[in-house]
């Protein structure tokens, strides 16, 4: 199976187990305006392996996460009703994961490998 130039894996650092079932959208820049180009739902590890085309040009991606469902799921306040990572993709590079380590009133992220 052939992944998406871009995977996500989202961990659920209160429980310290995957986030199943948290929707995941994938934006491009376009002029100036953010288009929706993909969308994926975390498995059961809390990955998205298929989140759009398996290249993409150079340029500003975003990745926005329902942290709002994902918790509300749960019974559980949150701060933040979703989360939103803005990034810059460079052609060169044929993969880019970006993970997102989340709880319910804070979340972190950076570029994995």
């Amino acid at each position: 199976m052939t992944v998406s130039h871009i995977t996500t894996h989202v961990l659920d650092a209160v429980q310290g187990v995957p986030a199943p079932g948290v929707a995941v959208q994938l934006f491009a820049e376009r002029d100036g305006e953010w288009q929706l180009i993909a969308d994926a739902v975390t498995d059961a590890d809390g990955r998205a392996k298929q989140l759009g085309p398996e290249h993409l040009a150079a340029g500003a991606y975003r990745l926005r996460f329902d942290t709002g469902a994902y918790f509300a799921a749960r019974s559980t306040p949150t701060f933040f009703p979703e989360a939103l990572l803005t990034f810059l993709v460079d052609e060169e590079r044929p993969h880019y994961h970006v993970p997102l380590l989340l709880s319910p009133f804070a979340y972190s992220t950076y570029r994995g490998s």
